[in-house]
C-alpha cells in the first residue's frame, strides 16, 4: 500500500492544478501577458506611470504632499487598466475619500456641506499639493474664505490675535469644526436642528472661554462662562431650552466679537440696547444695567449683590436655626409626654369624643387648596433652576414638558397665588372693617379669633420654651397658635420678596423704565433665597407642626375635612372651647362629620401633597449635597 501512496499524490494534485486554471478562466496566453507586463496590478501602477500622462501634477509636490505616500490607484481605485484607461476605455469617476477618511466622511454625510452640495474637493482644491495644516490656524481660514466673507472676523479680537500670531485665537476650524459643520439657520424653531443650533451658540464657546489656563494665559476672565452658566439664559439653556434664550454669540455676536470700548461692538454703550432689544423689544438704558455676569462672591466688584447675598443666607440660617430647634425639641417632648399617657393606658384624655366641631370655613378650605396646589406647581416648576446642576434637573424639566413649559407652569402658579393672596386682603380687609362681630377694629385686630400677633403670643413661646425642658404645662391655646400665625403671616412677606420679586423677572421690560438694571441681579438672589427658604421651611416645619408630630401623625385632615373633634378642641384649643362654652356658642360650631366620598377626596389631595413635598425635600437636599 505504501508504494501505491506517491502515484497517487502526484495524479491528486495534477487534477486540481488544472481545475484551478480552468475554472478561474488563466489560460496559457493569459499568464504569459501577466509575466511580461503588471499594469493591471493596482499596487504595481506606479505614480511615475501616471505622472507620464498627467503632467499639470508636480512629481516633487506631490511627492510632499500628504498623500505623498499613497499610489495615483489609492485614491483612483477604478483605474485597474493603464491601456484601456490610456486609450479613454476606463474613464475616470469620482474620488470616494471616505475609503481611507472614514470618520470624517461620516461627519462630512451630515454636515451643512452635503445639503448645500459642496464636495471634498470644494474645500481641498489642490488635493495634489495638499499639506497638513498642523499648527498652521490660518489656513483654515483661507480655506473657508473662498466661499464665506471674513471682514467681521478679520475685524474681531479672535482675528487680530491669529493674524499676531497668538495660538490660543481661534480659527474657523476650532468653533465650526472641519468636517461636521452643522446648519446654524434653521427656520423650524421647534425642531432638533434648530436646538443643535441654538446650543452651538454657547458650546462653541465653552471650549476655550472654560478653559482657566487658557484664559490666564491671556489675560482674560474663566468667570465668564461660569457666570453664563449660573445666570438665568445659560441655566434655560443648559435644560434644554436653547431655542428660548440668548447664548454667547446672540450677545457677543458669532464673529465680529469686539471690546465694551470699541464703538462698533455689540456690548458698547451705544451697542447694548440694540443687543438686548433682539429679543426684549422694549429694552432701554436702564434695562441694559443688568449685569448678565455679575456674581454675588465678589464684593469689591459687586458690593450690592455680595451684601443681599449675606443678609438672605442669614436670614435662611437664622429662621432654620430656630424653627429647627423647636421642632427637635417639641419631638423629644410629644414622645415623652405621650410615652407617660400610653404607659398609664391613656390615648386620649376626653370627656367628648363624639362630637365635631367646624374648625374651617368652605371659604377657608378652598383658599388652602389654591395655596397647596400653587406652591407645589411653584417648586416643582423652579426647582430645576435652582439646582440646575443637580443629575436630576434635565429630567425633572423634560418631565414637566421642558424649561419652556415648566417656565408657563411657574408663572400660571404664580397667577394663582396672587389671586389666593388678594382673597385673602379682601376677606381679612371684611373681618376687620365690615363684619358686624360687636368689636371696633382693633379688638377684631387683636382678638382671639384675629391671625395677628399679640402679648399672648409671646407668652405662649415662653410657655411652650419650659415645656420642652419640662419645666411648665403646654400653653393653653386659642382658636390660633403663635405658629399657625407665623404661618399665615410669612405669606405676606413671601408675597414681597418672592412675589415682587418674580413679577420684576418675569416683566423685566416693564420695571426697567423706572427701575436701574442691576436691581434684577438683587432681585435673582432674593427670589432664589426666599424661594428656597420657603420651601425648606413648608417641607419641614409646616409638615411637622400640621402632620408629622406625633399627636398628628401621618395626617391631620382638618382643613381638608373642616372639623376637628371635641376631644381635640378640648386638648389643642381649650381657651377657644372655654370662651365658646362660657358665651353659649359651641352649639353654633359643632357640624358633622364629613361622608365618605368628601373624606377619601381629602385624604387622596392631602396624601399626594405630603408625598410630593417630601419628595421635593429629597430632591433639594440632593440638590445640595450633590
Amino acid at each position: 500500500m505504501k508504494a501505491h501512496k506517491g502515484p497517487f499524490r502526484l495524479v491528486l494534485l495534477l487534477v486540481l492544478i488544472v481545475s484551478f486554471i480552468i475554472g478561474t478562466g488563466i489560460n496559457k496566453k493569459t499568464l504569459a501577458k501577466q509575466a511580461d507586463t503588471a499594469d493591471i496590478c493596482l499596487e504595481c501602477i506606479s505614480v511615475g506611470q501616471c505622472l507620464e500622462c498627467h503632467d499639470e501634477i508636480n512629481s516633487g509636490t506631490f511627492a510632499a504632499s500628504a498623500h505623498g505616500a499613497n499610489a495615483c490607484t489609492s485614491c483612483h481605485r477604478d483605474i485597474w487598466d493603464l491601456e484601456k484607461h490610456a486609450d479613454c476605455e476606463v474613464p475616470m469617476q469620482p474620488v470616494n475619500c471616505g475609503f481611507c477618511h472614514r470618520d470624517e466622511a461620516k461627519q462630512y454625510a451630515q454636515s451643512v456641506h452635503v445639503d448645500n452640495d459642496v464636495k471634498c474637493t470644494d474645500c481641498h482644491a489642490n488635493i495634489h499639493d495638499l499639506v497638513s495644516f498642523k499648527d498652521d490656524k490660518s489656513k483654515s481660514v483661507q480655506m473657508c474664505s473662498g466661499c464665506h466673507d471674513n471682514a467681521e472676523y478679520m475685524q474681531s479680537v479672535h482675528g487680530k490675535g491669529l493674524v499676531a500670531g497668538n495660538p490660543d485665537s481661534p480659527s474657523c476650524a476650532d468653533c465650526h469644526g472641519l468636517h461636521n459643520i452643522i446648519e446654524l439657520k434653521v427656520d423650524d424653531k421647534k425642531s432638533a436642528r434648530a436646538l443643535s443650533a441654538n446650543e452651538f451658540r454657547t458650546a462653541s464657546c465653552e471650549q476655550c472661554h472654560d478653559n482657566e489656563e487658557m484664559m490666564t494665559r491671556n489675560n482674560l476672565s474663566s468667570h465668564s462662562y461660569k457666570s453664563y452658566r449660573q445666570e438665568y439664559h445659560g441655566k434655560v439653556e443648559h435644560l434644554g431650552g436653547a431655542v428660548a434664550v440668548a447664548g454667547c454669540a446672540d450677545c457677543h455676536t458669532a464673529h465680529k466679537q469686539l471690546p465694551a470700548s470699541d464703538p462698533e461692538s455689540s456690548l458698547s454703550a451705544e451697542g447694548l440696547v440694540a443687543t438686548c432689544g433682539k429679543c426684549h423689544k422694549q429694552a432701554n438704558s436702564n434695562f441694559v444695567k443688568y449685569a448678565p455676569h455679575a456674581t454675588h462672591h465678589d464684593k469689591e466688584k459687586y458690593p450690592i449683590l455680595y451684601w443681599t447675598f449675606i443678609a438672605m443666607t442669614g436670614l435662611l440660617c437664622g429662621t432654620f436655626a430656630i424653627f429647627w430647634l423647636h421642632t427637635i425639641f417639641w419631638l423629644i417632648r410629644s414622645y415623652i409626654e405621650k410615652n407617660k399617657l400610653r404607659r398609664q393606658g391613656i390615648f386620649h384624655e376626653s370627656h367628648n369624643p363624639k362630637v365635631f366641631y367646624r374648625r374651617f370655613t368652605f371659604m377657608e378650605k378652598v383658599l388652602h387648596f389654591m395655596m397647596m396646589v400653587s406652591f407645589l406647581g411653584l417648586v416643582l416648576s423652579g426647582l430645576p433652576l435652582k439646582f440646575v446642576d443637580a443629575p436630576w434637573a434635565i429630567g425633572l424639566a423634560q418631565i414637566l414638558g421642558g424649561p419652556q413649559m415648566a417656565g408657563i407652569i411657574h408663572r400660571w402658579c404664580a397667577v394663582l397665588t396672587f389671586t389666593y393672596f388678594i382673597i385673602t386682603v379682601v376677606w381679612s380687609g371684611y373681618f376687620l372693617l365690615i363684619k358686624p362681630t360687636g368689636e371696633n377694629f382693633f379688638q377684631k385686630l387683636f382678638g382671639p379669633d384675629s391671625l395677628f400677633p399679640r402679648i399672648k403670643d409671646g407668652q405662649d413661646i415662653a410657655g411652650m420654651c419650659k415645656w420642652f425642658i419640662g419645666a411648665g404645662e403646654v400653653p393653653k391655646f386659642d382658636r390660633w397658635t403663635y405658629w399657625e400665625k407665623f404661618d399665615f403671616l410669612a405669606v405676606f412677606w413671601g408675597m414681597f420678596a418672592i412675589g415682587f420679586t418674580g413679577l420684576m423677572l418675569w416683566m423685566p421690560e416693564f420695571f426697567a423704565q423706572f427701575m436701574p438694571g442691576w436691581a434684577f441681579n438683587v432681585a435673582i438672589i432674593v427670589h432664589s433665597d426666599e424661594a428656597l427658604l420657603a420651601s425648606v421651611f413648608i417641607f419641614t416645619v409646616h409638615f411637622f407642626n400640621a402632620h408629622i408630630r406625633p399627636e398628628k401623625f401621618p395626617m391631620d385632615q382638618v382643613i381638608f375635612t373642616g372639623v376637628i373633634s371635641g376631644h381635640e378642641m378640648e386638648e389643642e384649643r381649650p381657651m377657644q372651647f372655654a370662651r365658646l362654652k362660657e358665651k353659649g356658642m359651641l352649639d353654633k360650631f359643632k357640624a358633622q362629620y364629613p361622608g365618605v366620598l368628601s373624606e377619601a377626596i381629602g385624604q387622596i389631595i392631602g396624601i399626594t401633597g405630603v408625598a410630593i413635598g417630601v419628595l421635593c425635600l429629597f430632591l433639594i437636599i440632593w440638590g445640595f449635597l450633590g
